[in-house]
């Protein structure tokens, strides 16, 4: 895991309620971090990501990951560094909207 991935799930996703895997294969890809209940995907994305040919294969990425019905939230590493909060709470959010949503589909 790089800086931002380890603190982002030993100061948080390790201990959040719901129950997150790391570095996970989805399909074809190993997510960054994964909660199956919420069918959420967090990813952490440095510097490279943001030049033209990884952000081409980031969205491709995304596309084939949404079509498992999963959410992509996607971070930079400087908002784990200088907004963990705000991140934190971010996900938890989500996390939290995804299982009430996916609860209320499924009740008859």
């Amino acid at each position: 895991m790089t800086p931002w991935e380890r603190k982002l799930w030993y100061r948080f996703l390790r201990t959040h309620s719901l129950r997150w895997q790391r570095q996970t294969p989805v399909g074809r890809y190993i997510v960054d971090f994964y909660c199956a209940k919420a069918k959420l995907v967090v990813e952490l994305d440095g510097r490279g990501h943001y030049m033209p040919e990884q952000q081409a294969k980031d969205t491709e990425r995304t596309r084939e990951l949404e079509t498992k019905d999963l959410l992509v939230l996607r971070f930079a590493n400087n908002q784990v560094d200088y907004q963990f909060d705000a991140v934190c709470a971010r996900i938890d959010r989500i996390a939290r909207e995804q299982v009430e949503e996916r609860s209320r589909l499924s009740r008859p």
